[in-house]
């Protein structure tokens, strides 16, 4: 399930990600139709920018912020002065298929030269997620430090859904967490398929806000399978940006798709550094939402960065082998064998109730009709099982 962003829209917008340290430039797009106007302001005033009139913001514990802009009527939004943000999405009341024939295109202002993005096309988020999402949103779509927006939309046969926004998201400092374990230094094997633990940042190391996700945990059975995902966003980052990313990922899964959490179980930066994704327990079977269809019985990793054409680094390719062999171990799944799980639903690549005969580490292609994680990566995943299966017989 990719942030959602994810790799079967990524032909629109895979190459559009260029970035620095913090602020990546890239193309954006949003549906096109009418346009409502708001009051134009220069981009020295963003950071004290006022609401615009039906505009809401929420403040969250963690430090990090929501702001929603109206789309009424399934009109866009002219170039406008926001506060900085650094992901954004599209979200509405209605059916996650509601925009279905229609298209949605957005592009950004850097906040720190003024300069605007190309349009960039956002699809609806149909393929990541539960299996039955609470209402519809598109991929989110990092941005970098951003001041500015502009939103296209041209709704569907079915006309606009109801709620129509776009949701400019600021991740903030994140939560402070000093008494919280911050990394699980990595373990040797126990026994039989296990491979030995990495290390892992927890979700206090990335700085979560709890307070966002719902309570509890929710499981699944023992896990036989890892997806392999990209998030589609910037490739080029810092990796000391990594926990920005993640936190802005989870706010959006969250806070604008509705959803307990952020969808994966765990995400890899490009230097290989593993983070904890859906709460509920490394070692546990966490019933992510990832891979529309199949994420019973299955686990979720997400490469950050975006791997249509940008080649995988192996410090990547190397956390992806460390996480799947260890996951996988722990249920005596053989990293380069197969795995039999039925769909769950129509939407994905296989009807409801179909029985499907996996790779035991499969692309998110592979359970759906989608790009995702990137032809580059998903061109690595055979010297990537080989690897895991290497680490399981250690």
């Amino acid at each position: 399930m990719h942030l959602s962003i994810k790799a079967a829209r990524l032909s629109n917008r895979a190459a559009c990600l260029s970035t620095g340290a913090l602020r990546l430039p890239f193309p954006a797009a949003l549906l096109a139709g009418c346009t409502a106007a708001l009051l134009l302001q220069p981009a020295s005033a963003a950071s004290a920018a006022p609401l615009a009139p039906g505009a809401e913001r929420r403040d969250f514990p963690g430090g990090g912020t929501t702001t929603s802009l109206p789309l009424s009527a399934g009109h866009g939004l002219a170039p406008s002065t926001t506060r900085p943000y650094e992901l954004l999405g599209v979200g509405w009341d209605g059916p996650a298929g509601a925009l279905d024939g229609g298209s949605v295109r957005v592009r950004t202002r850097d906040a720190a030269t003024g300069r605007w993005s190309d349009w960039h096309t956002l699809e609806a988020d149909t393929e990541d997620g539960p299996d039955h999402a609470p209402h519809g949103a598109t991929a989110p779509l990092w941005t970098g430090r951003s001041d500015g927006v502009a939103v296209k939309v041209r709704p569907g046969p079915a006309g606009a859904p109801p709620g129509l926004r776009v949701d400019l998201v600021d991740p903030g400092a994140g939560a402070p967490a000093p008494a919280a374990t911050r990394t699980l230094p990595a373990a040797p094997a126990e026994s039989g398929h296990q491979a030995p633990r990495p290390g892992i940042v927890t979700r206090a190391g990335w700085g979560a806000d709890e307070s966002l996700r719902e309570p509890g945990f929710e499981y699944t059975g023992p896990v036989r399978e890892v997806f392999v995902h990209h998030t589609a966003t910037a490739t080029d980052y810092a990796c000391t940006d990594a926990p920005r990313v993640i936190r802005s990922i989870y706010q959006y899964h969250v806070k604008t798709s509705g959803w307990r959490d952020i969808g994966y179980n765990f995400l890899v930066d490009r230097c290989g550094t593993i983070y904890e994704g859906r709460a509920g327990g490394v070692a546990q079977p966490v019933h992510g939402a990832h891979t529309l269809g199949f994420n019973t019985d299955s686990s979720g990793v997400a490469a950050i960065g975006t791997f249509v054409n940008d080649t995988p680094p192996q410090h990547l390719l190397d956390g992806i082998a460390a996480i799947s062999a260890w996951k996988l171990g722990l249920t005596g799944q053989a990293a380069d064998g197969h795995t039999k799980l039925t769909s769950g639903s129509d939407a994905s690549r296989y009807p409801k109730g179909t029985v499907v005969d996996f790779d035991a580490i499969s692309g998110h292609r592979d359970a759906f009709n989608t790009e995702c994680p990137g032809s580059a990566l998903y061109a690595r995943l055979p010297a990537l099982r080989t690897a895991a299966a290497r680490l399981q017989a250690q």
